[in-house]
């Protein structure tokens, strides 16, 4: 029969340096200090604790469970439910492909593959200069523009294995990269401190925007009950606009149908109760 070892306890998580948790402590004051219930903080408050180190540590999550009056068990709970929490040391990029299913069959797999090739990387890991995650990621929702790459939640549309190499290749040699629609790009500890809740400092990131794909747009047309001709364009291959007319018959996927909840022409009825 073979030994089985259990271990020694394990010892409870060290404190931040005294200057890193007064200016912690300030930070977390002013995320709680919006909520009337001081637990509904604990989500931004991970991210804050993330922005300290690039991931959430058993350190991070002491300080959580302290400043909110929670066991560290009620911390951990969430921070390993979340996949935006990170629970080991990751790289200043985030670099997610998008492996469901439309992007997939685009190309994500692919990219995805040869990302890894690349990087000399598994899922989850991290470059050596501690420059780039990578990782496979599900839905962006922005499958109009599949296949996508998010780096720290910024997109990165249409792309081709060529193209999220050159990306990754620019991210570790400290060039400039701009994402196809939305604020510009910054590290990861810097997005983490945006999603606690603070201010954001990069230039033009509170008015960039970004809009749905035609798809989408052709979609939400034909839910309105508009027949007008849409515009489907490919930004892929650069090819022209083509006319596409909505069918004059939407099927059940492309408008909301009455149902007998809706349409007081045909009530449901009695619903039995159990047993009957």
């Amino acid at each position: 029969m073979t030994d089985v070892s259990l271990g020694m306890p394990q010892l409870p998580a060290p404190d931040y340096p005294a200057e890193v948790r007064s200016r912690l402590e300030a930070d977390a004051a002013e995320v709680i200090a919006r909520y009337p219930d001081s637990r509904s903080a604990l989500l931004p408050l991970l991210h804050l604790v993330q922005s300290e180190e690039g991931h959430v540590t058993r350190t991070g999550m002491r300080f959580c469970a302290e400043m909110l009056d929670l066991t560290t068990a009620e911390v951990t709970a969430v921070a390993t439910f979340y996949t935006m929490y990170r629970r080991k040391a990751s790289g200043d990029y985030q670099v997610g492909v998008c492996t469901n299913t439309l992007c997939a069959v685009m190309g994500g797999d692919a990219i995805f593959e040869e990302l890894q090739r690349h990087l000399e990387l598994g899922n989850g890991e991290t470059t050596e200069d501690g420059k780039v995650t990578l990782e496979h990621i599900e839905c962006n929702a922005a499958c109009d523009f599949a296949p996508v790459v998010m780096v720290n939640w910024e997109f990165f549309d249409n792309q081709t294995v060529d193209s999220a190499k050159r990306l990754v290749d620019d991210l570790r040699a400290g060039r400039t990269v701009t994402p196809t629609r939305g604020a510009p790009l910054c590290t990861f500890k810097e997005t983490a401190r945006i999603l606690a809740g603070f201010p954001d400092p990069r230039p033009g990131a509170v008015e960039a925007g970004g809009s749905a794909g035609p798809a989408s747009l052709t979609g939400l047309r034909l839910a309105k009950g508009e027949e007008a001709p849409g515009r489907v364009v490919s930004p892929r291959h650069g090819g022209a606009p083509q006319d596409e007319t909505p069918p004059a018959h939407p099927s059940s996927h492309d408008a909301p149908q009455r149902t007998s909840a809706s349409d007081p022409h045909h009530p449901s009825g009695p619903v039995a109760e159990e047993g009957e």
